[in-house]
């Protein structure tokens, strides 16, 4: 270790930015040096972004008019705006926008930017869009829905929901402000700036982006002008490292200072001055057969696979620490949860579910899985405990960006994959996993149930929509609790497990803020002491 230490040392100026991929250097006083995997970034346009290191940036680049922030992740703060009144009747909220906000740019931020933002966001309907069209706008009406005068910003949404609902959708990441005339200045053939976006940023945020490599690097600088205070630390690296063994040995040899993927093993083997932070997760992980596959599409098969899955086997194991038990879609721990575990592994009743519906085996399935730890292990634990019963996976890996691009695609056969709240109601998980209105291939829409092509029964999309419209707070979440029971008795995604996330880092690294989803990572108020 000693000699590849001399060796990553060599190479200190160049860590930055014109360092190759495989060198690394003693991290610089200031300067915040992370080694994570990032390659399931597709896009960082707000307007596009869609995937889970992605909100990480968006949340660190951009602000919104109110959003949970580094303080306390459970609040909801104000953003941009310092004041609203909201008008239920009307169905109408009212902003006032903070002094003295500036883009990085420099230039001011103006209720025009918030406007032209929503509106982007519409107009260009990009993945996370439906967060924002599901308050009733849409291209043609979006600019009537969303106007400004001066400071103040005024939103009206069509559709029965209470406030707090229609908050909680302005604090998703698709309602990122982001600067129009920088933005518009780089359009390109009507793009609205998309493609430009994708690899530059424009923003208020305490950090706007300084460099950006698909893959290999992310470089953020601090916002000193930042209107709650400039960031601690000068600059963010983070490093593409998908190997976990990599970035422990990376950070055991003081080359990084964070590292976001290693493995339970090697949490438990960590050697000197090291430290490790856990930050429970709304995450869920699950497996899910596409109903484009005939031999996946018998609800017997569905049932048989949730006593397929060793679920103690790999918590005590190989997500010891990182995940636990979990099997419906909205996580513990949040209001609404359903957290009743019935299924454990037993491959004699699995093998007698199969057998009672006629179900011939051995059933082939490709399983496509993201090509880091835990997730290839986890996929292997499958191909083992689901052999048991005739079902024999092919592992697929691939990189984050093409599995997640496979799975928008319908193309996969089964799928092992997690996903997290879009914000922090319900309604955003129960759409993902209990509706599905229109199931055919040209209604793109971003849940887990169309990917899957699973036609969602009628009653489950009638109880969605009445959940979103209840005005009684506990029968509203008495709904959400019967959805997810229904779910976890009989759909083609199995939930397995709720995530909890280890950090390793070095003992002078201080403040690191990790909330629940990857929407609440802040950066802002870490120190190298």
């Amino acid at each position: 270790m000693l000699l590849l230490r001399r060796t990553l040392l060599a190479a200190a100026v160049a860590l930055p930015l014109a360092a190759p991929a495989v060198t690394f250097a003693d991290t610089p006083p200031g300067v915040l040096v992370v080694a994570q995997n990032i390659d399931d970034i597709v896009a960082i346009d707000p307007a596009q972004a869609y995937e889970f290191t992605s909100g990480e940036l968006v949340t660190n680049i951009y602000d919104r008019l109110v959003q949970y922030d580094a303080e306390d992740t459970t609040v909801l703060a104000p953003g941009l705006a310092e004041s609203w009144e909201v008008d239920a009747d009307n169905k109408t909220i009212t902003f006032k926008l903070r002094d003295g906000a500036k883009f990085h740019s420099g230039n001011p931020v103006r209720g025009e930017d918030v406007a032209y933002s929503f509106a982007r966001v519409v107009k260009l309907n990009l993945t996370p869009a439906f967060i924002l069209t599901q308050l009733g706008w849409t291209p043609e009406n979006v600019e009537d829905m969303v106007t400004a005068d001066g400071n103040v910003v005024t939103v009206k949404y069509d559709g029965d929901f209470s406030p707090a609902f229609v908050m909680n959708v302005l604090a998703a990441r698709p309602a990122s402000v982001v600067d129009m005339k920088t933005v518009m200045e780089h359009e390109v053939d009507g793009d609205m700036g998309n493609a430009w976006l994708n690899a530059n940023s424009a923003g208020t945020g305490p950090f706007s982006l300084q460099a950006y490599r698909p893959a290999e690097l992310v470089r953020l600088s601090a916002n000193a002008d930042y209107f709650k205070g400039a960031p601690k630390v000068d600059s963010v690296i983070i490093r593409h490292v998908a190997e976990a063994a990599t970035q422990q040995l990376l950070l055991e040899s003081g080359d990084v200072d964070m590292a976001k993927n290693l493995t339970p093993d090697q949490i438990k083997s960590l050697s000197g001055d090291i430290k490790v932070e856990v930050f429970p997760q709304a995450a869920v992980h699950f497996l899910s057969f596409n109903q484009k596959t005939d031999s996946l599409t018998p609800p017997a098969v569905w049932e048989a696979a949730r006593y397929l899955v060793d679920y103690t086997g790999m918590t005590d194991t190989i997500i010891d620490g990182q995940m636990e038990v979990h099997q419906a879609f909205w996580p513990k721990g949040f209001p609404g949860s359903y957290d009743d575990t019935p299924y454990s592994y037993n491959p004699e009743k699995a093998k007698q579910i199969l057998s009672d519906a006629g179900i011939e085996t051995p059933i082939k399935v490709t399983l496509d899985v993201i090509n880091a730890a835990p997730f290839t292990d986890m996929a292997q634990s499958l191909q083992a405990s689901f052999a048991d019963a005739g079902i024999t996976f092919d592992i697929l890996p691939g990189t984050g960006a093409q599995v997640i691009t496979k799975y928008r695609d319908r193309t996969h056969e089964a799928m092992l994959l997690y996903w997290g709240p879009d914000f922090m109601d319900p309604h955003s998980n129960a759409k993902a996993f209990a509706y599905n209105s229109d199931n055919s291939d040209g209604n793109y829409t971003a849940t887990t149930t169309w990917r899957n092509a699973w036609a969602v029964p009628e009653e489950l999309n009638v109880m969605t929509k009445k959940a979103l419209t209840e005005s009684d707070p506990e029968a509203r979440l008495k709904i959400y609790r019967e959805l997810q029971e229904k779910v976890q008795k009989d759909s083609p995604i199995v939930i397995m497990f709720q995530a909890a996330y280890q950090v390793a880092m070095d003992e002078n690294v201080t403040g690191y803020v990790n909330g629940a989803t990857s929407d609440f990572v802040f950066y802002r108020l870490v120190e190298k002491n």
